[in-house]
């Protein structure tokens, strides 16, 4: 059994999800395997006393890279599950906030 702190992993910080933060209210995190939607909107409601419009929950495979140009082995990143989180208009979290 997960509780709601093993639920959010880390967040997600790229060009992309900065334009998301800023334009459109949504939040990117690194959610555990075995987390749920429902799940993922308690721990973000708990955690950061916001209100959860929607909640998106994207399986992102496994993918393998060729550094190593004379190896015929590359290296192999382990697949996550990720959640795109929408808030209500006027929420933010201020873990985002000072990122750019």
């Amino acid at each position: 059994m997960t509780t709601i702190y093993d639920v959010l992993r880390r967040p997600i910080i790229t060009e992309k999800t900065n334009y998301q933060n800023d334009a459109l209210g949504k939040y990117v995190f690194e959610v555990s395997k075995d987390a749920t939607k429902s799940m993922v909107k308690d721990a973000v409601e708990t955690l950061f006393n916001v209100a959860v419009t929607r909640v998106n929950i994207i399986n992102v495979p496994a993918k393998r890279s060729k550094r190593y140009p004379s190896r015929r082995m590359g290296v192999r990143r382990s697949g996550y599950k990720k959640a795109i989180i929408t808030l209500a208009v006027g929420d933010t979290i201020p873990l985002f906030e000072g990122v750019r």
